[in-house]
């Protein structure tokens, strides 16, 4: 049958490829090739018929066979897909059950590692606390103390401010008492002073008067005539004068 579409597949292939005739549809073909490939088919066409007439024939053998072939294909690809269900299944099985216990030690590692670690947090929590408190405890107490402390600094500060101001005071008032007493004394000293200084001007006044009476008298007496005594008693300085 094969042979049959080849040559019709060759015939076709010569037409297409034939020269054509001007002026009309018609073409040139090699004659001889073209009858050799219909000889071809002409032999070829009764076996292919032979071969599906036999097929024909035998075709409900061939159906039975067949199917006998299929119903074993089936019953044997049925038992296989038992048992490699069966397989499977024990497999599955056997895979659940270990990852079971393989879960079911983990979790219990799980829990043992949780339990531990809750354990230890706890603890430490615990120590973080205490810890916390005894930092609390010192900070208030040394927070207190430093306010009393604070306090009494405050206070002794207070107290030496006061203590300051009063002396202050005092020496202000000494002063002051000091300073009237020194402006009394000045003017006490500035009127002895002025007493003396004018007491001294009033002798040296009358010194200089008498002074002045003397070398008057004196003159007149070189004016007068020649052995006439000169008065010098009038012109000794009197005791206060000294």
């Amino acid at each position: 049958m094969y042979r049959v579409f080849e040559a019709l597949d060759e015939l076709v292939t010569i037409v297409e490829e034939a020269r054509g005739v001007p002026m009309t549809s018609g073409c040139v073909v090699p004659r001889g090739d073209v009858l050799e490939l219909l000889d071809d088919v002409r032999d070829a066409i009764p076996q292919e018929l032979d071969d599906a007439q036999d097929v024909l024939d035998h075709r409900d053998e061939v159906v039975t066979k067949a199917q006998t072939e299929a119903d074993k294909s089936v019953a044997e690809a049925r038992s296989e897909a038992e048992r490699t269900i069966a397989e499977a299944r024990a497999e599955a099985e056997q895979m659940l059950a270990e990852a079971r216990e393989q879960a079911d030690h983990l979790l219990s590692d799980a829990r043992g590692q949780a339990e531990q670690t809750v354990t230890a947090g706890r603890r430490e929590y615990e120590d973080y606390i205490s810890r916390a408190q005894s930092e609390s405890d010192r900070m208030v107490q040394a927070g207190r103390a430093a306010y009393e402390q604070s306090v009494h600094e405050g206070k002794a500060e207070q107290a030496r401010l006061v203590t300051d101001t009063e002396v202050a005071q005092a020496a202000s008032a000494e002063a002051k008492r000091i300073a009237e007493e020194a402006n009394e004394e000045a003017e006490r000293l500035r009127s002895e002073c002025d007493a003396y200084v004018d007491s001294r001007l009033a002798d040296f006044e009358d010194l200089l008067g008498r002074t002045l009476r003397t070398v008057g008298k004196g003159r007149q007496q070189l004016r007068s005539p020649m052995g006439a005594p000169f008065d010098y008693e009038e012109w000794q300085p009197s005791a206060g004068a000294n």
